[in-house]
């Protein structure tokens, strides 16, 4: 059974009515024999002059065929692929420059292309969304039935029973598969896609400098069914984001034919550059020599154990990068001039932000930066500890399986059960609580005369949570917490569709030294409930991700 691929950041192992016009001569390779476009009356007929050749039509600006080998891959359900579920009626025009071909379409505010490279199995894609006026949150390529069949957790599989909103199902074995289950951060791939019988066909995405959610978000890459497959490339999604929609010129993002390898690392997002894009006069395109740079020198009081990854924010873009982990060095290329928040991530979670700005042709250069102990929670001092704050549920009860899973998966370990410190508590600890499914579990810890003879801080971090559900403490059933307001979170699905990033927030209870028992041999119980006024039943009722639990010195 062929199995799709993703690339792995850092692995190196994980893709209407026309006008015709000719430009003029643009730097680029030899023109491949047969290089060249025709008319066949509904579209516009590319031939890369190698092994590919692609249609565009001339009235939607859908991509009607994709023949790779003389092998249709296009089409499934009767559907083309397209930006969202089609544009429709569209302006769509088409020149030649030299070895490139650039087809350009309209359609109101919004602005797309196709480019092909003589000699390359390639297609470039750019998409221009200005304003909300035109509904474009995707380009789906729609793969043929049968070209490549698989059943991979990260995959969206139709079977037999929806168990939720119509787009999450569960197979007869109990397992789970949604479209929505990604299971990888938009930082952990390069591409996307399937090889089968010889050759592959991947999306490569983009850099995402106008897309939404940093580094760690989740969303659709691919989905198989037995009608065919689909590669996303997400330009907006709205589940469980966390920033406002950002607008402009995203890509370039390709579709890539290979012999049923990877597709060339000279296409990943970073590497990629486009000089003989320069001048084909896409709209909101800005070259290399429009953009800058921020390098910083090394990070001190970092912890080891985990990696850092810097991020620049705005209203207009997006970037990231890895902090070398030896030292902390960091360089963010290709940025768009402005202003950004800068800020540095243990793991997902931000212990350090700045301003920095960027100017075009220029390197903003950053000396070391230093994180503060105090805005690392984990540099406190506990008197115990379940998980550790980095951002995330690692390391909690099927924390992992929640990222490609419904939490209904029969695959996931029971949700209830109480937690002993010092016995496995992190692995015993649920990673999502639920009002309806498992409020109130208890931890026993035992604390010795001095401890119990003082007022202690309890701190849960929460990574996000659904329908304002929030976390209540309860302690030896003497004193309970306020319920404490809802910090701010995204209003959208987030448990159950395979991410549990939002936003980060720590709530903090002072316990009294009244709540404490004072017989050292005996367990102190805390409870933890999920409180809310909102939310359903089930795993739909209100409910949060956990960071870490811990209870100060």
């Amino acid at each position: 059974m062929p199995r799709p691929t993703t690339r792995p950041v850092g692995r190196r192992a994980v893709v209407l009515g026309a006008t015709v016009a000719v430009g003029t001569a643009l730097t680029g390779t030899a023109r491949a024999a047969g290089f060249g476009w025709t008319d066949d009356g509904s579209n516009y007929v590319i031939d890369t002059g190698a092994q590919l050749v692609f249609k565009v039509s001339k009235s939607t600006g859908d991509l009607t065929s994709l023949a790779y080998r003389g092998t249709e891959y296009q089409g499934y359900g009767g559907m083309n692929s397209h930006i969202e579920s089609g544009l429709g009626a569209s302006a769509v025009s088409i020149r030649q420059s030299g070895s490139t071909i650039l087809v350009s379409v309209t359609h109101g505010t919004l602005r797309h292309y196709y480019a092909a490279r003589s000699g390359e199995n390639n297609v470039y894609l750019w998409t221009n969304k200005a304003d909300t006026s035109v509904s474009a949150t995707r380009y789906i390529v729609r793969v043929k039935k049968g070209a490549f069949l698989n059943d991979e957790p990260d995959s969206y599989t139709y079977a037999p029973t929806a168990i939720e909103a119509s787009d999450v199902f569960r197979k007869s074995d109990g397992q789970t598969r949604s479209k929505h289950f990604s299971k990888r951060r938009v930082m952990d791939y390069d591409y996307v896609g399937w090889s089968a019988g010889g050759v592959g066909l991947w999306m490569v995405r983009s850099n995402h400098e106008k897309a939404s959610g940093g580094p760690f978000y989740r969303s659709l890459l691919r989905h198989q069914s037995a009608d065919g497959g689909g590669l996303y490339e997400i330009l907006y999604y709205g589940q469980n984001q966390t920033e406002d929609q950002r607008f402009g010129l995203q890509g370039p993002y390709v579709i890539a034919f290979t012999d049923g390898g990877a597709p060339s690392s000279a296409l990943y997002p970073g590497t990629l550059t486009t000089p003989w894009a320069d001048a084909l006069g896409i709209a909101g395109y800005v070259p290399a020599s429009g953009r800058g740079k921020v390098a910083g020198v090394g990070i001190s009081g970092r912890d080891t154990a985990y990696p850092y990854t810097v991020g620049l924010a705005s209203p207009a873009a997006q970037y990231w990068g890895a902090a070398r982990s030896s030292d902390g060095w960091f360089s963010l290329a290709g940025v768009l001039p402005g202003t950004y928040t800068l800020t540095v991530h243990k793991g997902e979670l931000a212990v350090y932000t700045t301003s920095v700005s960027v100017s075009a042709g220029a390197t903003t250069t950053l000396n070391t930066i230093a994180i503060p102990s105090s805005n690392d929670p984990s540099k406190a001092g506990a008197i115990w500890r379940i998980g550790d704050w980095n951002g995330t549920p690692a390391g909690f009860k099927n924390a992992d399986l929640m990222t490609y899973a419904h939490p209904s998966d029969v695959r996931a370990a029971s949700w209830t059960g109480n937690v002993v410190i010092g016995d496995g508590e992190t692995a015993a600890f649920p990673c999502y609580l639920w009002k309806d499914v498992n409020s109130g579990i208890l931890v026993y810890f035992r604390l010795t005369a001095a401890q119990a003879a003082a007022a202690h801080t309890l701190r849960i971090g929460v990574t996000t949570a659904y329908a304002n559900g929030r976390p209540q403490v309860t302690v030896n059933d003497t004193w309970t917490s306020a319920i404490p307001s809802p910090p701010a979170q995204p209003n959208t699905r987030s448990l159950t569709n395979g991410s549990y990033r939002g936003n980060n927030h720590t709530f903090t209870y002072g316990v009294p030294a009244s709540a404490w028992k004072t017989d050292t041999g005996q367990y102190n119980v805390l409870r933890i409930d999920v409180v809310s006024g909102s939310g359903t039943t089930g795993f739909l009722s209100a409910g949060t991700a956990i960071d870490a639990i811990d209870l100060l010195a």
